[in-house]
């Protein structure tokens, strides 16, 4: 069937903030800037003997939305250490920079200070690093999650993401797999494997993440639905636990998330209820009831970028990481898998790393009754977010392929949205 151009998620998900790797900030995760300047964090580190040569061109800067609290902007602190250490980089980082003009500010300081190499962390600083790009041509920026390196043409402004939905929809599977064991120990019926998902904004990143999700889980699970509820923050614990709590309340066996706190893997804990948790392992604090987690793992781009910079060749304007280049992991397993649960992970890997499994296979799912036989993306993030590229062929729908942020945003048959406000 041809996509109705205009849908209620379409509509939202094609505004200026269609895609988000962390969205806006909130008065909560704001500081002022002199707070903000205090977080800047020097580190000057030796490779060890067996990594590479240590390169002695590059310092890099990375700006963060959040802090060591949100679970989004740990898994990139992390990476950035690990690579810069790897490589023997100098590096500064600075935390809590809102999507404003701050982060703007934030990127001038890092290039006055000798950073050739600068990174940002959330969807709506790319515009202000767009700003600071022109401003300082000499120095490399790249930026998560964004959307308009290909069409700015800046040679020194890049985006990256990776294919998380794969990892998603490993997870699904995971969560699937737990599904089926709760019905055949009686604890529910076929009827009742319904799953919650706890997301932030309805983007196209969260819907693309929410769908592959719930597709690995029916590819095992084929009975199985999803509640998917909205809390209008990257960051609110309050609203995450509520979310899941109230999911949960609903009927809802399992729960997932696109949310950055523990609100909604605590949540699970205390109610005794299976999770899938993102950005993170949740074992440690969810021993009981925790499945797996998956990850964007940004250690592979940031040593491929610094790289670049130290070779003098250009980056890529939209790097995808994939499976394959270590880009997207699984943590380990937590103890409430089901049996069978790694091998079944481990054969779809497989396949999706051969090609011979789309996580958005047409054929799986339907939209309002009806298979996908097209669909017009808006991909080349025009001024006025046109869907003008045709995104389905070969049986699938190509995502992440055409701009390496996410641009999924169909709602499919199976899913049940509790809240569209945000």
């Amino acid at each position: 069937m041809k996509k109705k151009v205009v849908s209620l998620l379409t509509a939202m998900a094609l505004t200026a903030m269609t895609l988000a790797g962390c969205g806006s900030s909130t008065a909560a995760d704001s500081t002022d800037s002199t707070a903000a300047e205090t977080t800047d964090e020097a580190a000057d580190t030796e490779a060890d003997a067996d990594s590479t040569a240590a390169v002695t061109n590059v310092k890099a800067g990375f700006i963060f939305l959040h802090d060591e609290n949100s679970t989004y902007d740990l898994n990139f602190m992390n990476a950035a250490k690990e690579a810069c250490e790897k490589l023997g980089i100098e590096y500064m980082t600075k935390t809590n920079i809102p999507e404003g003009q701050e982060c703007y500010d934030a990127a001038c300081e890092l290039a006055d200070a000798g950073c050739n190499f600068i990174f940002a962390d959330s969807f709506g600083h790319e515009d202000y690093i767009i700003e600071a790009a022109k401003e300082y041509p000499e120095v490399q920026f790249s930026h998560a999650t964004g959307t308009k390196a290909h069409t700015e043409g800046l040679d020194n402004f890049h985006n990256a993401f990776a294919s998380i939905y794969d990892g998603r929809y490993l997870a699904g599977i995971a969560a699937g797999m737990k599904l089926n064991e709760m019905i055949a120990n009686g604890d529910i019926t076929e009827d009742q494997a319904k799953m919650g998902y706890v997301g932030a904004y309805t983007y196209a990143e969260v819907i693309s993440g929410y769908t592959s999700f719930f597709l690995g889980a029916r590819s095992v699970c084929p009975s199985v639905t999803m509640d998917v509820t909205f809390t209008g923050s990257w960051y609110d614990e309050t609203a995450e636990k509520e979310g899941a709590n109230k999911l949960i309340e609903d009927g809802c066996v399992l729960i997932s998330q696109h949310a950055d706190s523990m609100g909604a893997p605590t949540a699970c804990e205390t109610a005794g209820v299976p999770n899938v948790s993102y950005n993170g392992s949740t074992e440690s604090a969810c021993p009981n009831t925790f499945l797996v987690s998956s990850r964007v793992n940004w250690e592979p781009y940031f040593e491929y970028a610094m790289n670049c910079v130290a070779d003098g060749t250009q980056i890529d304007a939209d790097w995808t990481g994939t499976l394959a280049t270590g880009s997207v992991e699984l943590s380990s397993l937590g103890s409430a898998v089901a049996d069978g649960t790694q091998e079944a992970i481990d054969a779809a890997t497989a396949e999706i790393e051969a090609g011979t499994l789309h996580v958005f296979d047409t054929a799986t799912f339907t939209v309002d009754g009806a298979e996908m036989t097209s669909y017009e993306a808006d991909v080349d993030t025009d001024a006025d977010y046109t869907p003008d590229h045709e995104v389905v062929s070969d049986g699938y729908f190509h995502e992440s392929e055409y701009r390496s942020a996410p641009y999924f945003n169909v709602q499919i048959d199976g899913i049940n949205l509790l809240d569209t406000a945000f």
